[in-house]
């Protein structure tokens, strides 16, 4: 056997001169910068290697939702990777898929779901939607419903069926990413989506929601979700709730949906699924649904090499026992309280906050210049810098920022997090970059 040998890096590898990382959703001209390069991270704090340390009002992701570096979480993975390090959903099983996918049908309510298909990511799983609710009409004999409808404003990632279902403009033409089997509507807006399905309602495969918009972080109303409730009984249409962002605790319950007056008929889970810990996503499918595919002995044809791994399945297990270990939804809503109170006083006294919104530990600000006008969206990223050299991590937002703490934030965390914002904010406006 001829032995290899690995050739060292240049010297300039990874410099900012010559990176070799392709950094997502930034310009090649800021790739490279040690402030925005993490080096670890604990509980709410991310160090950086220009040695700076910020607190996390992201949540990693929107996906760390218990903090960094849980020891219960990192265990279990450890296990699982040294005792099965690799096995397989893909024409195989394995016990770790088979408890973690009972557990989410437990979590999730057994009374009305009743299997669960593995994913990597809220964009894959959102592709895996589409194809289940047109697999699904098409095995009850209704092969032409082919449309699926989402909302204007809302994010399904950035996979090609998740892209097409994304409500915002984010260079889908550029890509050549197909729309011409998705509508869009405006969300809170009962007469659009009845005028939509009165004029294509027996086309249409499936409606996906968003409980919160990821994008603005504005929360479907009781009104509106009563409406595609009462519109999903008339025209037959399956109803998604993409829980990517609010599931496991994020805005006050273990999933946003089940504040609803009724249940979807697809749920989709990711972020705070294992923590942020795995590149892992869930659609977990009611019983209804799940019984025509069996009735009919039909496969459905997707399947991801990654998708339900071991470790990944013993993270979900873990953070499920862990959410319940620490009681984790009491204490995000407690969180939400404070970091609530704390924001509404920002807009009620001071001129650069215009408004707050969201639910829970879900929140966006929109802030004001200091003409008086809404933050341009062209300047929202350098404002986040400004949170940034302020001490904060936050996630950009419309005319503002987003604010997405762990469920496990202290009240002196969220206030110092809360005061780097205004101290970010005032600078940003003052010219103070």
């Amino acid at each position: 056997m001829t032995e290899t040998t690995l050739t060292p890096l240049p010297e300039e590898a990874g410099t900012r001169s010559h990176p070799a990382l392709w950094t997502s959703l930034l310009p090649p001209s800021a790739h490279g910068d040690d402030s925005i390069c993490a080096v670890s991270a604990q509980g709410m704090r991310v160090r950086f290697a220009d040695g700076s340390e910020l607190l996390d009002g992201d949540s990693g992701l929107w996906n760390a939702n218990l903090g960094h570096g849980n020891e219960n979480i990192a265990r279990a993975a450890y296990e699982a990777l040294r005792d099965a390090s690799y096995l397989s959903v893909f024409r195989y099983e394995h016990t770790y898929a088979r408890r973690a996918a009972e557990a989410l049908v437990a979590l999730c309510g057994a009374d009305h779901f009743a299997r669960v298909l593995f994913s990597t990511s809220g964009g894959a799983a959102n592709d895996l939607v589409m194809k289940t609710a047109r697999h699904y009409h098409a095995l009850r004999g209704q092969a032409s419903r082919k449309i699926v409808v989402g909302l204007r404003g809302s994010y399904h990632g950035l996979t090609f069926g998740g892209f097409a279902l994304t409500g915002e403009n984010l260079g889908q033409q550029v890509y050549g990413v197909d729309q011409r089997l998705v509508r869009h509507v405006t969300p809170n807006d009962p007469g659009d989506i009845e005028k939509l399905m009165r004029a294509q309602g027996r086309q249409v495969a499936a409606v996906v929601v968003e409980p919160v918009l990821g994008s603005g972080a504005v929360p479907l109303t009781d009104e509106y979700v009563d409406t595609l409730l009462r519109l999903r009984d008339e025209y037959g249409f399956l109803l998604a709730a993409d829980e990517v962002a609010t599931g496991f605790g994020r805005t006050g319950d273990m999933f946003a949906s089940q504040r609803w007056s009724g249940r979807p008929d697809l749920l989709v889970t990711s972020k705070g699924l294992t923590n942020g810990t795995c590149a892992a996503a869930a659609v977990v499918v009611s019983r209804e649904v799940a019984d025509v595919f069996r009735d009919e002995d039909a496969t459905l044809t997707h399947g991801e090499t990654q998708a339900g791994t071991p470790v990944t399945c013993a993270a979900i297990l873990a953070t499920i026992e862990e959410m319940r270990r620490l009681d984790a939804v009491a204490l995000g809503r407690r969180a939400a309280e404070v970091l609530g109170t704390a924001l509404d006083r920002l807009v009620e006294g001071h001129p650069l906050f215009d408004s707050a919104d969201g639910r829970g530990l879900f929140r966006s600000l929109r802030i004001r210049t200091a003409g008086g006008g809404l933050l341009p969206q062209a300047e929202v990223l350098g404002q986040i810098a400004a949170i940034r050299a302020a001490g904060a991590i936050v996630h950009a937002g419309v005319h503002g920022v987003q604010i997405m703490p762990p469920l496990t934030a202290t009240d002196a965390e969220i206030q110092e997090l809360v005061e780097a914002v205004r101290t970010g904010v005032e600078h940003f406006a003052g010219g103070i970059r």
